[in-house]
């Protein structure tokens, strides 16, 4: 057989080719990088995708969220269903599961949040986390095309959003039942546990690595690619792809069950004292996420803001601190008991300002709230998208929805 030919898919952002290419050239495949926008021509004789790190599309919007719903994956899907093996790692991970491809196939299921870990009913944030972990299979060696070893393997980890969860209240011990967790954290003898240091980024339950039901796409957030440690992860998805020449379907594997329903988008009560921050030089990620929406609404235009309510500061505290607030790239306008103003940083003065944002304005915020640990107890962040050429009624529609947030990992509020 000839080796297997890899395509190593970039995305503006992505980073590591080089070492990709050797990883897989080092474990007998044939590989080449496939740029997001090259011919799908190229793409005739491939055997498997891989898509590794970096910061596809600069991680705007949320990590994955852009590259996950470009259209090259019209096309990634139907591979996976001709059996071709998807592998992502870390930005890929978060690529693939912003993209549905896994843990099912179909739909938004999950969310790689951000790392953040709960102790005593607190949260912490352990930040960007890049370290040396161990990882496991946790399941069947022939479940899916990267389990085929044993024991722990080291290699390193480099993220600030691995954190596998979901709001789906049952998922978790479907994909158990379904063999889909792929890969845990571990120590170095092999044992498995959520507790930090072991899982360094609070993924539920030690998870580091899931399949789709069939097993040939896998998300991991660990690089197996960046150390040789990690060879005997990609023999395994060698001996699938020599294998499997055509998928089929693991026996007495049933896809998980959908019961999580997104939220009706609520209202969001007005706050004492809140804080709304524009980019007053040209914002890369307000066009990026308005480009991502306008597949699904041609004639949306979107406006981005920083979002902050306070309750025990004042506007003028966070205003006059630079690492909060940039005077010379950002403009402010700050809302208390429903009055408008606009921050004046010359004279550092608040005056009179009318509503800088659209009758149809969300907020997202990501839960936990992370962001507001500096800003004092009851105080809240997040980012709002105020919205023009659309109405409440298009708002029903959950892709466009998540475009602005996983609603696995955020709530949307409308402003009032």
């Amino acid at each position: 057989m000839n080796k297997p030919k890899i395509a190593i898919i970039s995305f503006p952002g992505s980073n590591g080719e080089t070492e990709n290419l050797r990883c897989f050239w080092r474990n007998g495949f044939d590989a080449f990088v496939f740029r997001w926008n090259d011919s799908k021509e190229k793409l005739k004789e491939v055997d498997g995708y891989f898509i590794g790190a970096g910061f596809s599309y600069e991680d705007r919007g949320r990590a994955g969220m852009v590259a996950g719903r470009d259209p090259l994956f019209d096309f990634l899907h139907e591979e996976s269903k001709k059996g071709k093996v998807i592998i992502g790692h870390c930005n890929g991970a978060q690529v693939l599961v912003e993209s549905g491809l896994v843990p099912v196939g179909d739909k938004l299921r999950m969310s790689l949040a951000r790392n953040a870990i709960k102790e005593s009913d607190k949260w912490h944030s352990p930040g960007f986390l890049n370290e040396w972990i161990y990882i496991t299979p946790a399941c069947s060696k022939d479940r899916c095309a990267a389990s085929d070893w044993n024991g722990s393997m080291k290699i390193p980890i480099a993220h600030g959003e691995g954190r596998f969860i979901t709001k789906d209240p049952d998922l978790i011990s479907e994909l158990e039942k379904n063999d889909q967790i792929a890969f845990r954290y571990c120590d170095a003898d092999g044992n498995v546990s959520s507790d930090s240091p072991v899982t360094p980024n609070g993924s539920t339950d030690a998870i580091a690595g899931i399949c789709n039901p069939e097993g040939n796409v896998v998300a991991m957030m660990p690089h197996a690619e960046r150390t040789k440690a990690g060879d005997m992860y990609f023999s395994s998805i060698k001996r699938w792809i020599e294998k499997n020449s055509k998928l089929q379907a693991p026996n007495n594997k049933q896809i998980p069950n959908n019961k999580f329903q997104i939220p009706n988008i609520t209202k969001r009560e007005s706050k004492d004292l809140e804080i709304f921050i524009e980019t007053i030089i040209v914002n890369n990620e307000e066009r990026t996420v308005e480009q991502a929406a306008q597949r699904i609404n041609p004639n949306l235009k979107l406006k981005q803001f920083r979002y902050m309510s306070l309750v025990n500061k004042s506007a003028e505290e966070i205003l006059t601190t630079i690492s909060m607030f940039n005077p010379n790239k950002e403009m402010a306008y700050v809302r208390s008991n429903d009055a408008w103003s606009k921050w004046n940083p010359d004279k550092k003065t608040l005056d009179p300002s009318s509503n800088p944002i659209s009758d149809i304005s969300l907020i997202r915020r990501d839960e936990p709230d992370m962001n507001a640990e500096s800003l004092g107890k009851g105080s809240e962040t997040g980012v709002c998208y105020s919205l023009s050429n659309v109405d409440a009624y298009d708002l029903n529609d959950s892709k466009l929805q998540e475009i602005f947030g996983n609603p696995h990992a955020s709530v949307l509020e409308i402003v009032k």
